[in-house]
């Protein structure tokens, strides 16, 4: 089942799945970006046409993919000139009753992953949150999904707003400790790539035995004189002192208290 699709946004997401879909042999009919450059960006890799005005967007196609900033999607849905097509968004923590009075057919597909533009990821190893109106939109956008990924789940709009909050804990606030663990090492003419084997064992060991049991370090061991020389250490930063001072008391009363 091929589609006609358009994309309403040409991000880090929207440009990973709208490759995804078009290597699955879907037409993209349309890309559109509040910017030309942005717009013609993906339009080039999917062979579409790029706008920048929604009173462009063509009314035949089949599915409507609506990727763009959170805050930014009430003023797209505003001025939205479709009612015949399906229409979906991909935000992790948008509700999906938003579309409700935009289109007769609608729901939400939610990626569980981190995008970037520069780097394409294998879709068949992503889950996939889909949430739809009713049974039938649901399959529609089932058969659809279930071609790119084989982790389909179906998640209501509360159940996703908690994925979205863990995954902030997961991938950006983990992704920003190695940011500044980067910092620390550029500040004194060391590589971050001597991180490598530790940060791939910390992960694998979270997965493997699940994070909890799995926290090394001296604040669960209440060492408190090595916690002092770190922060003796990044005297030079008010920033960084602050944030091991905070991380490590919370590590510190999490394992002591009965969580």
């Amino acid at each position: 089942m091929f589609m006609k699709i358009v994309f309403l946004g040409a991000g880090n997401l929207a440009t990973n799945l709208a490759m995804a879909l078009k290597n699955r042999g879907h037409e993209i009919l349309q890309v559109y970006s509040r910017t030309q450059a942005s717009a013609e960006q993906l339009a080039r890799k999917t062979v579409a046409e790029p706008i920048t005005r929604l009173n462009r967007l063509v009314h035949d196609a089949d599915l409507y993919i609506l990727s763009v900033k959170d805050d930014a999607i009430h003023q797209v849905l505003e001025d939205f000139p479709v009612h015949e097509g399906f229409l979906v968004h991909t935000a992790g923590s948008i509700p999906m009753d938003v579309l409700k009075d935009h289109a007769a057919h609608y729901g939400v597909i939610y990626p569980l992953q981190t995008f970037s533009k520069e780097r394409l990821v294998d879709f068949n190893t992503i889950p996939v949150c889909l949430e739809a109106a009713s049974y039938s939109d649901l399959a529609f956008m089932e058969k659809i999904m279930s071609d790119l990924s084989g982790k389909i789940y179906y998640i209501d709009s509360l159940q996703r707003s908690y994925i979205h909050v863990a995954a902030v804990f997961a991938c950006n606030f983990s992704n920003f400790m190695m940011a500044m663990a980067q910092e620390i090492l550029q500040k004194h003419d060391m590589p971050f790539d001597i991180m490598t084997p530790l940060i791939e064992e910390t992960v694998q060991k979270a997965i493997e035995n699940t994070p909890v049991p799995s926290q090394t370090g001296p604040a669960i061991r209440g060492d408190q004189q090595t916690m002092e020389r770190h922060l003796k250490l990044l005297a030079g930063s008010d920033k960084l002192q602050n944030l091991y001072r905070f991380v490590s008391t919370t590590i510190s009363n999490y394992y002591s208290s009965d969580q």
